[in-house]
């Protein structure tokens, strides 16, 4: 045993403590090589920073972190030329848990010029203990920079460390970790490889992993989002694009700025330019990057609503304050101001390039359904969001806005009308919009998923109410009719009490309408109810079919007319009555209320001619 050899005992309840770093402080086993790289970048930052006012060297022009995984003794080494740390440093910094010698450097940086600074990622002491996770047992090596003098801190994790004089040639560290037999995955340079490229991938500082005798680099050295839009190429770009978002188009859309003032971040964002292979539409949750200071924090922060998941890329922050496993971010207000400031900064981009058709044609068609969330989901936003959305449309080709349709309302109109159904091909040929094209009027024809709860909760456009077509109670009567209607109606009174008592079970009402042209009948929902295609998904969903359906009849078809006839000569329509209900939920693309009875009932009337 060395002369110098001394054992101390750790200045803090580390069995407790150290339990809770391996098991309960991170959730992923390989942060370990997270914390002692950022470690090793901060002493990095720390030399270069006292170089620039006190008498000490700086690092060489090739300093860089070395990953050194040694198979035979089963140990991994993360060595750095940085400021390195006396013999009472090693015991503060790393013989007392929660002691941080980065913030305590942090907070001795006082007045210093704001570009004269490091970036320094530590701020609560215990990331280096994360080593224990992987290792049962643990040495520093390490000579500070201006000393000649180097130390080595060695412990278990059990409740002791020694502190024994050493040699190293140069100023730095080494950290040494014995590791685990189970952690043999972190000796195999691939495995380490990816965990830097995941979680170190654009801190300043190289990064290099030593494999068979070669030093290869690992990170990518250079974060993008904090250069300026001049330095960075469309090339580069792209290339960050497909890193970061898995990807192998070009971005729809790039957005990269760097927010000042009150609140500083940066940040590179792009818009897909097609749509992933696993549908936005089944992923829930944004996964724009997190870094605090250049190193990768989380995916998981929801910097984005999910209504925006398809935008992919990184915001980067100096300021927003962590707990201390970085892992599970603080609800700060720092934090949600960010979230503010970039989905405001995405809404601004899309406006802008909404002002090309052509261009934001692709964009919707891969994203818009996804986009008409935020109506439904974010009441704040939806004002912004509105402008933004695309449809089909009874009128005109292609794809039209709400302030286009508004644009074109016909005089006496006083709401934005709409069609919504599961096919999109049946939608314009349905007999919904018979008695609107008879005069003119304008629909929007919705398909996507979300298009059956978005509406209700718009509410309205530029004050114009929006009402779906099949909701009962539509009066078009203020709307000149510019088609010939058909021929003049029959007397439906007597047909109209006859089919209500024989479908009392089957519809809540039966009323003649004048928005059917070419077909008999038509189903509504009740006015202040869910329109048919909610109520189709309601019972889908097994919550209620809510409420019966009306039975609209079109007292001008001949169909109708002959049946008034018979009732008004008191012959029995009760078949035909089922017959008219059957008919009206399959043009509506439901199906019959007995499928196979009306099939054979089809059947009957085509054979005998009928």
């Amino acid at each position: 045993m060395s002369d110098t050899l001394e054992r101390h005992e750790f200045g803090a309840e580390v069995g407790r403590l150290l339990d809770l770093v391996v098991h309960a402080l991170y959730s992923d086993r390989e942060i370990f090589l997270r914390e002692l790289v950022a470690n090793a970048a901060d002493a990095m930052d720390r030399r270069r920073f006292e170089a620039l006012t006190q008498s000490v060297s700086a690092p060489p022009a090739d300093a860089k972190v070395t990953i050194t995984p040694d198979k035979t003794a089963r140990t991994l080494t993360i060595s750095d030329p940085g400021i390195g740390m006396t013999k009472a440093e090693l015991a503060q910094n790393l013989g007392t848990i929660a002691r941080s010698g980065t913030r305590a450097f942090s907070q001795s940086l006082g007045d210093a010029k704001a570009e004269d600074k490091p970036s320094l990622i530590g701020q609560f002491g215990v990331g280096f203990y994360s080593a224990f996770m992987v290792a049962d047992r643990v040495t520093v090596t390490s000579r500070r920079a201006g000393s000649d003098e180097s130390w080595t801190w060695a412990s278990d994790g059990q409740g002791s460390y020694t502190l024994e004089q050493a040699t190293r040639d140069e100023p730095g560290t080494d950290i040494v970790l014995h590791l685990k037999e189970d952690a043999d995955e972190y000796l195999e340079s691939y495995r380490l490889d990816h965990v830097v490229r995941k979680w170190a991938d654009h801190i300043t500082v190289p990064v290099a992993i030593v494999a068979e005798g070669k030093t290869e680099t690992a990170n990518q050295g250079t974060a993008l989002w904090r250069k300026s839009k001049s330095e960075v190429t469309p090339e580069q770009y792209t290339e960050f694009y497909r890193h970061v978002g898995m990807n192998f188009d070009e971005p729809w859309a790039t957005l990269h700025w760097r927010a000042e003032g009150a609140l500083e971040f940066s940040a590179l964002l792009f818009i897909p330019g097609m749509k992933p292979f696993q549908a936005v539409e089944g992923e829930r949750a944004s996964k724009v990057r997190l870094h605090v200071r250049r190193m990768f924090i989380t995916d998981e922060a929801e910097l984005l609503p999910t209504w925006l998941r398809f935008v992919q890329g990184v915001v980067d922050t100096e300021d927003l304050p962590l707990n201390v496993s970085r892992e599970m971010l603080q609800a700060t207000p720092v934090l949600t101001k960010i979230r503010r400031a970039v989905t405001g900064r995405v809404l601004s981009e899309l406006g802008n390039r909404a002002k090309d058709a052509e261009g934001y044609q692709s964009f919707w068609e891969n994203f818009g359904p996804v986009l008409k969330e935020g109506i439904y989901e974010d009441y704040e936003r939806r004002g912004e969001i509105a402008p933004l959305l695309r449809f089909r449309s009874s009128a005109v080709e292609g794809w039209t806005s709400l302030p286009d349709y508004v644009s074109r309302m016909k005089d006496g109109q006083e709401a934005i009308y709409y069609l919504v159904a599961d096919d999109a091909d049946a939608l314009a040929s349905s007999p919904q919009l018979e008695g609107f094209r008879a005069r003119g009027v304008e629909v929007l024809l919705l398909s996507d998923h979300v298009d059956a709860f978005w509406p209700e909760q718009l509410g309205r456009f530029e004050e114009k109410p929006l009402r779906s077509v099949t909701q009962g109670g539509l009066d078009l009567s203020k709307i000149a009719a510019t088609e010939e209607t058909g021929e003049a109606p029959a007397s439906v009174e007597s047909l109209v009490t006859a089919l209500k008592a024989a479908l009392a079970t089957d519809v809540a009402d039966v009323r003649a309408t004048d928005r059917l042209v070419e077909s008999a009948v038509v189903l509504s929902a009740s006015g202040s109810g869910p329109d048919l295609q909610m109520q189709r998904l309601l019972r889908r969903a097994g919550r209620g079919a809510g409420g019966l359906p009306i039975l609209e009849i079109n007292p001008r078809h001949p169909l109708i007319a002959s049946l008034a006839a018979k009732a008004e000569a008191g012959e029995d329509v009760t078949e035909p009555a089922g017959t008219l209900v059957d008919l009206a939920r399959i043009q509506d693309g439901d199906t019959p209320r007995d499928p196979v009875a009306f099939a054979r009932k089809v059947a009957a009337a085509l054979a005998s001619g009928g």
